[in-house]
């Protein structure tokens, strides 16, 4: 007997982008909990199917106990292939893979989109079931994470949030696509722009799609953020930039100008009279609204941290978050909209 074998823990450890896998179990059993890029090939059929495994790669075979897969790899031993029997079969992985110790990543001190990057490079290549610890600090990640494990059918097991840090355990699992029928009817919004009459127009289209029981996100990226801040200054510290930024930007909404005929601040406030004379409801008023209607407003944590901007300053209800929440709520909407 030449051929090898390797048992269920040792087995986890392999990185599966590097061999073929061959599984022997069948289709259904696969679906429930398979190996992501695994041959699957059943038992059954697998003597007319032998010229599907390539000999590019080692070869690992599984099946449920390990009783087929060691007749498998003798077989495949005897025609040249560089094969190992994967011991107990997937029992015994699934077993082992239950109770080990998750796998730890260190994303301290990184920045979006570091820390979901680093997350989804270390996962990719993990088999299913497996669990992963992962610290950052961050606070964008907190969000974050959630739309990625929702998004892409992992599992959020656990979720610790906390001032110094965010610890988050995760296991790896398939995502179920959605029947075809399916789809998103959610309104994402993009707000570059600090230009009054660009907010106005977000908020009057967001507070339309609330009443008509969608579900809204706005994300408020670079300039957009002035529109979040604090009207009166909060103490914190800074650098020198990160103060003369602070200084240069208008501080909340009453401080924002028009794109068009802003006039030193006249055509701003001609149009906040224009607005109260016709009984339209004030930018500040459309911001309470949006809120209590369950809009999310999501301040763009990577953006801030190159404006200089704290969350301190920011108004209640504002999250934060990074392009994995963006990107997961555009993934839910049938609109997005950059303003």
């Amino acid at each position: 007997m030449a051929y090898k074998n390797i048992s269920a823990g040792d087995f986890a450890g392999v990185d599966f982008g590097k061999v073929t896998i061959v599984d022997l179990r069948e289709p259904d059993e696969v679906l429930v909990k398979g190996f992501e890029g695994a041959l699957n090939i059943p038992f059954s059929e697998f003597y007319s199917k032998l010229d599907n495994v390539p000999k590019d790669k080692p070869v690992y075979v599984i099946c449920r106990t390990g009783d087929f897969s060691e007749e498998i790899a003798e077989i495949l031993d005897e025609r040249g292939y560089d094969v190992t029997n994967v011991e107990g079969g997937f029992n015994a992985y699934a077993e082992y893979i239950k109770n080990a110790k998750p796998l730890f990543i260190d994303a301290k001190g990184l920045k979006c989109p570091g820390p979901i990057v680093k997350v989804a490079d270390t996962v990719k290549d993990l088999p299913y079931g497996q669990r992963i610890y992962v610290e950052a600090t961050e606070d964008a990640f907190a969000s974050d994470i959630q739309v990625w494990c929702e998004r892409t059918g992992n599992k959020l097991i656990d979720i610790d949030v906390k001032p110094e840090d965010i610890k988050v355990t995760i296991e790896k699992a398939k995502k179920e696509e959605p029947a075809a029928a399916e789809r998103p009817h959610g309104k994402n919004f993009v707000v570059f722009s600090g230009d009054l009459d660009k907010t106005i127009a977000a908020f009057i289209m967001a507070n339309g799609a609330a009443a008509m029981g969608r579900d809204v996100t706005i994300f408020f990226t670079f300039w957009g953020l002035n529109i979040l801040r604090k009207a009166k200054k909060v103490k914190v510290k800074k650098s020198f930039i990160e103060k003369m930024f602070g200084f240069m930007m208008p501080r909340g909404t009453e401080k924002l100008g028009l794109s068009r005929m802003n006039m030193g601040g006249a055509g701003a406030k001609m149009i906040r009279g224009i607005m109260k004379k016709k009984n339209i409801r004030s930018l500040e008023q459309l911001m309470e609204d949006a809120m209590d209607h369950g809009v999310r407003l999501i301040a763009c944590q990577m953006s801030m941290d190159i404006m200089g901007i704290r969350k301190e300053e920011l108004i209640d209800g504002v999250e934060l978050g990074g392009v994995s929440t963006f990107l997961g709520a555009g993934e839910q909407s049938d609109m997005s909209l950059f303003i």
